[in-house]
């Protein structure tokens, strides 16, 4: 059941007394630094015990701390980080706190557990609010490996701790003693691995579980901080030992002894999740679902990079495309034939484009096409001409022919703004309209 819809369960908080005792806190500063990081207005750290929750620790502005509550009481109940991108769309009146993100730490140091609180008098976008919860576990979970490291070379009873908090927060604790490479884990790993609790490990055969581009992230980085004696972290996919493809967050810092590397120890943690959350997140943000071509959004992204800074090519040409009486289809033979014309066109336009560095949506029955530095003038033409060939053939479905015709403007970048790029562009394109449609036309500097 989702935390949003399990009954309320009533919990009392009992605060510190203000003044030096709290500010001497050094999870006070702690809390401080991770609000900036973050963008939000408030940052409070409870602990769950038998008389509710007790604040341990707040940073920031008070006045959502009423609102708190509910929030707080439902990220208990849940098993991951509750994440509200909008607390009036949730059912909160609007105003006051509108964003919340609870997230709950493996535990604090008498093994029970600690609750992360972040609020702010701003919504998020759900995207939004999902980065600024992974942001912070990642930051909390850097500041939890050296107090769980500590735990774990001087508390007898370190194993069944580190249990009791992986098991809820699918989380794992690893040690590796860099004299003979042997490995330690603690059983939610095995189980991320899917393999036999206790049994034999050998870190070569485990680092082949990662995939090639993820053990080089990960040797990467573990051998930056073992020179550097310093932390890492790293999102890594593995392959199980059942075959099953799996995201985790490994997280590690290094032990020195005499300016000697001598251990390295963390914690890996399930994100397969997550990641898929995430990465349909951004599927969804970034492309046009009818027909599978990145949206108007991207392609201004990418249109802005004029000069490849983010994206490692500079743009060359952009060639918009226009579909010739779309409205006369619509209207004669009804939306759903219209919208499989548009997946049609779309294929075809992809087919046609190979190497272009975008192919693109940008609105009805428009069309946009981004080519990187290699692309000369001609060839941008060239392209321009076989896609109205392309995109003009018939349409042959359910025994009907539909006859598609295509426009296109072609521009080449000679510099100036993306927005004198999309003018030429668009220029062009009105040019082949007026030119009869079904043809293309370059813009003339």
């Amino acid at each position: 059941m989702s935390a949003l819809n399990r009954p309320f369960v009533n919990m009392t908080e009992r605060s510190l007394p203000a003044g030096p005792h709290n500010d001497a806190d050094p999870v006070v500063p702690m809390l401080g630094r991770l609000r900036a990081l973050l963008g939000v207005d408030t940052a409070r750290l409870c602990q769950l015990g038998p008389g509710g929750l007790r604040l341990v620790a707040a940073s920031g502005s008070s006045e959502h701390h009423a609102a708190l509550g509910r929030w707080q009481a439902l990220a208990l109940q849940s098993d991951q980080p509750l994440i509200v991108a909008d607390t009036a769309a949730a059912g909160d009146r609007p105003g006051g706190l509108r964003f919340y993100a609870g997230i709950v730490l493996p535990s604090g140091d008498d093994g029970t557990p600690l609750l992360l609180s972040l609020g702010d008098a701003r919504p998020r976008s759900l995207a939004t609010a999902h980065r600024l919860a992974a942001l912070a576990i990642d930051v909390t979970s850097r500041a939890t490996i050296a107090r769980l490291g500590r735990q774990l070379e001087a508390q007898a009873q370190r194993r069944r701790l580190f249990e009791r908090a992986s098991q809820t927060a699918r989380i794992g604790v690893w040690i590796c003693d860099l004299s003979d490479q042997s490995l330690e884990w603690t059983d939610s790993i095995y189980d991320l691995f899917e393999l036999p609790r206790g049994s034999m490990l050998d870190r070569s055969v485990t680092a082949d579980r990662y995939t090639a581009k993820s053990r080089l992230a990960m040797e990467t980085a573990r051998a930056k901080a073992i020179a550097d004696g310093s932390d890492f972290c790293v999102d890594a996919e593995i392959i199980t030992a059942r075959g099953s493809r799996r995201w985790m967050r490994l997280t590690g810092s290094v032990e020195v002894e005499n300016g000697v590397a001598v251990r390295i120890f963390g914690m890996k943690q399930d994100i397969t999740e997550e990641k898929l959350l995430a990465d349909r997140t951004r599927y969804l943000a970034e492309t046009d679902v009818m027909t599978g071509l990145a949206n108007r959004s991207q392609f201004q992204t990418r249109l802005a990079d004029l000069a490849g800074v983010r994206q490692g090519a500079a743009v060359r040409g952009l060639l918009l495309i226009d579909l010739d009486g779309f409205k006369d289809i619509n209207d004669s033979h009804g939306h759903a034939l219209g919208d499989a014309c548009l997946r049609e066109a779309a294929a075809r336009l992809t087919a046609c484009c190979p190497d272009a560095t975008l192919v693109a949506r940008i609105g009805g029955d428009e069309f946009a096409v981004l080519l990187d530095g290699a692309a000369e003038i001609a060839d941008i033409e060239a392209l321009a001409r076989a896609i109205v060939h392309a995109v003009g053939q018939p349409f042959v479905t359910d025994g009907q022919s539909i006859k598609l015709s295509a426009s296109v403007g072609v521009a080449q970048y000679r510099g100036g703004t993306e927005d004198d790029l999309f003018g030429h562009a668009d220029i062009a394109l009105y040019a082949a309209k007026a030119a009869g449609r079904g043809t293309s036309r370059t813009y003339t500097y």
